[in-house]
Order: structure tokens, then C-alpha cells, then sequence
């Protein structure tokens, strides 16, 4: 209580302005960020004896100490509050995630004879030009395609169409029109390309689009090329079918070519739904959902949704749209616009009739998706809080790491440590480990233990450690905890099969069960009593599983494709480095490339290539 009172008693010397408060536990570190139109009243009331909640009162237990910064305005105080979050990540704060990269159609104007580029993570630059971004479910991959083959566009690498001398197999096929080899004029291919990119522009645009494909099908069909008509036929279906869900009547009823976002969400009994509806060229493209839960929420929720919406757009890489539409009062959202107009965005808007259809209907989804996972049990944050339960926690665990071993026949032993923030892969934090090789070969212990005892150096731990195996692989990482005076817990995730007779007797569970093993406890977990946990700790594994794998074939590949490159004639240092550090395949995968093929993927010289492939194929001919 002493602390608390010198807390409270610096914080009625705080000025009454706006600004951000920053609360740090025992060691300093930042444990929570807030932002306040008045400093002194809003950070007194974390100290004196006003009605808190659970989550409030847990953080505040753990506070030792707190900063703060003034800022000119409020809208200034959430540009700085979302910047403090990012570089502290504190641990209170709740999250805005999306697990998801969104895919975007790129045109790079500056390249001979454009192509559509289908990229997840647009970079901006002079020449180009972006349509998008298109959820998931979209089949946004799917239409490019179905465009760039109907209509003859390039569909090569920048690197493959300069080298090129001949036409390739699409041309045959009548998929290209060979712009590599001159065959159609610039202009034409110009007017072909414009055609096609008007289809992601407006729907006149796009019917102008799908017109001029229903006049190639009969002309097809007049000249008997009925196959390549029938074709067309299935194409024009997909395509028609993406316009009809693309073109609502309430976005129509806009009248607008402009780029809007539509904000709004649904404050459910236990959880807050967040919905934004993407409108791109007077198109609905789909829609991006975020949820969280009310009972850990400090500030109001009003305040941490539009706290959240910030924070969405603060990235300068991604693209913005001209307009946001949010689902407050005008006079509530002001320092949201101020805020949010430094990240370029022109617009920012409340309430309003002309939205108003939209804002329902972004509304609505927000009340049903979060209907549909209640009701199915499908919230992260149910299976969060059962693994609290399970394990005695006083508060709900955010961060777990997932560990795997990978060997084969005790040759490149790796590792991979897997994160998840909120029930969601945070691949930011992902990481391997190559280990030592034993002379004992297999030894999934040892592994273990100089796994687990590499990752404490680096400190930051997780809320929750997930081993994939069985009690004694669970056993041993607790023993390196214990050793090292860290009280952190452990569970490991196996299937029944794998039990041992001592973990579970056989003939009582389903052998393909999953099971939650917990030190302590007499039986483990059968992990579908839970479905949201379920997920989670089984996505987690599977992931361990695949990136761990990863590392191993490219570590094994890399031991025994060294033994042999040293004797590649003219190779160089550096190009034999360059090969290594992008390969990922065998050496009878490697022999299937021509030298072409070599010096695009690898980025070596003709000489290096030739060298290489003759090396290969050298090897090839005296086996």
C-alpha cells in the first residue's frame, strides 16, 4: 500500500492537459500506455480508492512506478499513444491483430508491356499502381488469371521476358500474345491492359470488360473454335458471379469512385466486435473483422476503438483509402481526424445519412460474426481462459511459445520456437535453432533442455511454454526452469498414441485423441472438450512441425551440397554463399535447371551458372 500512496501522491502533482502515461512494474519495464485528455484526473484514478475493474486493478498491482508525456492536443495524444505501444509492447494493452496479409493487383507502369502482379505487402513506388486490398474468400487470384490469360497479357518476370527469343507455351496455347518477341503493338497491348484493369475500377468500367469478353466467345463460336468458346463461357460465369457480390445496391446508391473504409462494431455481453468494410472504386470488396474482450479493457471502449482504428492506419507502407467513415457522432471523433489526417488519409467522417445504410450493414456483420463464434465456442478467448483454468493462472495468458525438434539420423538438429499473441501466429518471433549434433545421435531431452536453456537468455518470456511430447519431454524443460529459479508454466500437446502406458492406458481413450499434457495433474486434457483451444494449441504444434522441418532439409541440404560445391571450378566464395543462402532443395532438383534457370534463381553470372550446371551434370553422367 506504500507504493500505491506515493503513487497517487505523484500523480496529483501531474498538470491537467492532454498527454500519455506510461506504467512500469518493478523492473521498469512498460507494462501499460495510456492517453488522457487530462493527465492529472485520469491517472489519479488508477491510485485512489474509485470502482476499477478486475483487469484495471490486476495491472495496477503490478505498477511500481509511471511516466508521462504532454502533448499539444488530443488528437496529438493518439499518434504518440500508438506509437509508445509499438515500441514498448506493453503487456496490457490490447491488441488490434490480424493474422492475415491482404492481397493487392499491382501494375508497375515503369516495366515494358505491364502485367498484373498479385502481392500481399504492396511497396509504393513511382510507376505504380494498386487495386485492392481484397479479402479473404475474394478468389481475387482466380479473376487476375482468368483476365490476363483472356486478353493475351504478359504473365513472365521482368528477367524472363528480356531474355526471352521465341514465344513461349501460353502463346501456343493462345494465353499470350507474345509481347516478348514484338508480336502486338505497344499501343494495342496498351488498349488490352486498359481493358482489363477498368475491371477492378467501377462497375461501367468492369461491364465494359465483360462485354468485350461475350464478343471474343462468339466470335469464337462463329469461327467453330468451340472449345476455346466454352472456355470463355466458364470464365464469363466466375467473373459475373465476383461482380454480383462486389456491386451491393447500398454502395451503388454512393455514386462514388472514391476509396472509403466504413468503421463500426457491436459491444457484445463478454466480447467487442470491430468491422471495417472495404469499398475500392465503388466495389465492396469484403470485409476485416478484430474482436477483444471487454473485461480487459482499461480505458472506455469507446475510447479503445477508436484508440484501435488509429492504430490500423499508422503503418506508412500500407495503402489508405481518401475516406473513413466511423460509426460515432461527428463531435466524438475529431481528434481521430486530426490524427488520422498525418497518415495521409483526406476524410475522416462520423454518423451521416448518406452512410448510414453502410454503417448498419458493417454493424450487423460485427453482431453476427461475434453470434456465430459464441455460439459455436470458436472464441480464442474461451480457449485462453480454459487454459488459464487448467492451469491455475491469475489472469489470462496472452503470449505461448511452441517448441519442436527436428533431426534425421543425428545428422543438422534444428528447432523452432513458435509465438502466438492473442490465439494468433506472431511470425515476427518466430525462430530457429541449429544444435549441436550429439555423439549419441537422437536425443530429444538433451536437445530439449539446450533449447529451452538458449531461449531464457534472451528473456521476454511467455506467458505459457508448449512442448510438443509426451510427460518426459514436459519433465525435462520444467527441471531446466527449476534450475534456473523461473517459475513459468509448462504443458506439452500429444496424441493418445503417443502416450506411454504410465500417461494413459490404451484401451480407454480414442488412440488419435489429442491430450493436453499438465505437470500435476493425474490424466491430460482431451483438448476437443475445448474447440477454441483445440485450435489453438494444435495450430501451434503443426506449426512447430512445419517450421522446424523447414529448417532441417535446408540444413541437411546445405551440409551435403557444401561437400561437393568447394569443388565447382570458378564458383568464388561469394557465389558459392549466395547459393547456399537460397537453397531449398535436393541436388537431383537442382539438376533439372537449365543454366538460365541457375542464374535467376541463384542471382549468379552466366560463367558461375555454366559452371555449376556442368558440374551437376558431370556428376550425373559418371553415376
Amino acid at each position: 500500500m506504500a507504493i500505491i500512496s506515493d503513487l497517487l501522491e505523484k500523480a496529483q502533482s501531474l498538470p491537467q492537459e492532454a498527454g500519455c502515461y506510461l506504467m512500469r512494474d518493478k523492473n521498469g519495464r512498460v507494462i501499460y500506455v495510456g492517453k488522457a485528455k487530462k493527465l492529472k484526473s485520469r491517472v489519479i484514478s488508477y491510485f485512489n480508492n474509485s470502482a476499477k475493474s478486475l483487469k484495471t486493478e490486476y495491472m495496477v498491482s503490478h505498477v511500481t512506478n509511471f511516466d508521462f508525456i504532454i502533448t499539444r492536443s488530443d488528437a496529438e495524444s493518439f499518434i504518440l499513444e500508438n506509437n509508445l505501444i509499438k515500441e514498448h509492447s506493453p503487456k496490457y494493452n490490447i491488441r488490434l491483430r490480424d493474422d492475415k496479409s491482404y492481397p493487392y493487383i499491382q501494375v508497375n507502369w515503369s516495366e515494358p508491356f505491364p502485367r498484373l502482379e498479385y502481392v500481399r505487402r504492396p511497396k509504393k513506388g513511382k510507376g505504380k499502381e494498386l487495386f485492392g486490398p481484397y479479402p479473404t474468400g475474394s478468389n481475387i487470384s482466380v479473376i487476375m488469371r482468368i483476365l490476363t490469360k483472356s486478353f493475351g497479357l504478359r504473365d513472365c518476370s521482368l528477367s524472363e521476358f528480356k531474355s526471352r527469343k521465341t514465344p513461349c507455351l501460353l502463346y501456343q496455347m493462345k494465353q499470350c500474345s507474345a509481347s516478348c518477341v514484338k508480336y502486338i503493338t505497344n499501343e494495342k497491348y496498351q488498349q488490352d491492359l486498359e481493358l482489363v484493369i477498368g475491371f477492378f475500377q467501377g462497375p461501367i468500367k468492369a461491364r465494359r470488360t465483360i462485354d468485350r469478353l461475350y464478343e471474343k466467345m462468339e466470335t469464337l463460336a462463329e469461327s467453330e473454335e468451340f472449345e476455346m468458346a466454352a472456355i470463355i463461357r466458364d470464365q464469363l460465369g466466375i467473373l459475373e458471379d465476383f461482380l454480383t457480390k462486389s456491386f451491393d445496391q447500398k454502395v451503388e446508391s454512393l455514386n462514388s469512385e472514391k476509396n472509403i473504409d466504413i468503421w463500426s462494431y457491436y459491444n457484445g455481453n463478454e466480447e467487442v466486435d470491430m468491422t471495417v468494410y472495404l469499398i475500392r472504386s465503388g466495389m465492396l470488396l469484403g470485409q476485416k473483422n478484430f474482436n477483444f474482450v471487454k473485461g480487459e479493457i482499461i480505458e472506455e471502449i469507446e475510447e479503445e476503438i477508436l484508440s484501435k482504428i488509429v492504430h490500423y492506419y499508422s503503418d506508412p507502407e500500407e495503402i489508405h483509402p481518401e475516406i473513413v467513415v466511423v460509426d460515432f457522432e461527428e463531435s466524438e471523433i475529431h481528434p481521430v481526424h486530426e490524427a488520422l489526417t498525418t497518415f495521409g488519409i483526406g476524410k475522416v467522417l462520423g454518423r451521416s445519412k448518406k452512410y448510414a445504410p453502410l454503417i448498419e450493414m458493417s454493424r450487423k456483420y460485427a453482431e453476427e460474426i461475434q453470434r456465430v463464434r459464441m455460439t459455436n465456442m470458436d472464441s480464442v478467448f474461451i480457449g485462453l481462459n480454459k487454459l488459464k483454468d487448467l492451469l491455475n493462472l491469475r489472469e489470462r495468458p496472452k503470449t505461448l511459445e511452441c517448441y519442436d525438434v527436428a533431426i534425421w539420423q543425428g545428422q543438422s538438429p534444428t528447432a523452432s520456437q513458435i509465438v502466438f499473441e492473442e490465439g494468433k501466429a506472431d511470425k515476427t518471433k518466430y525462430r530457429y535453432y541449429h544444435l549441436e549434433i550429439r555423439p549419441e545421435g537422437n536425443n530429444d531431452f538433451a536437445m530439449m533442455r539446450e533449447v529451452i536453456s538458449r531461449r531464457l537468455d534472451n528473456g521476454n518470456l511467455p506467458d505459457v511454454f508448449i512442448i510438443d511430447g509426451g510427460i518426459a519431454q514436459v519433465n525435462t524443460v520444467v527441471a531446466v526452469l527449476n534450475e534456473l529459479k523461473i517459475d513459468l508454466p509448462v504443458v506439452g500437446i500429444a496424441k493418445s498414441k503417443d502416450l506411454t502406458s504410465g500417461e494413459l492406458k490404451a484401451k480407454e481413450v480414442n488412440r488419435s485423441e489429442e491430450r493436453l499434457i499438465i505437470p500435476g495433474r493425474a490424466n491430460p486434457y482431451i483438448l476437443n472438450k475445448c474447440p477454441s483451444l483445440f485450435k489453438t494449441i494444435v495450430s501451434m504444434r503443426d506449426e512447430a512441425h512445419r517450421f522446424s522441418r523447414k529448417l532441417h532439409h535446408k540444413a541437411e541440404s546445405k551440409r551435403v551440397l557444401s561437400t561437393w560445391l568447394d569443388e565447382v571450378k570458378g564458383l568464388g566464395e561469394d557465389n558459392k554463399k549466395k547459393i547456399l543462402s537460397q537453397l531449398s532443395m535436393t541436388q537431383d532438383e537442382l539438376k533439372e535447371y537449365t543454366v538460365n534457370d541457375l542464374m535467376n534463381y541463384f542471382g549468379i553470372k552466366s560463367p558461375q551458372a555454366k559452371a555449376l550446371w556442368a558440374h551437376l551434370h558431370g556428376e550425373l553422367k559418371e553415376n
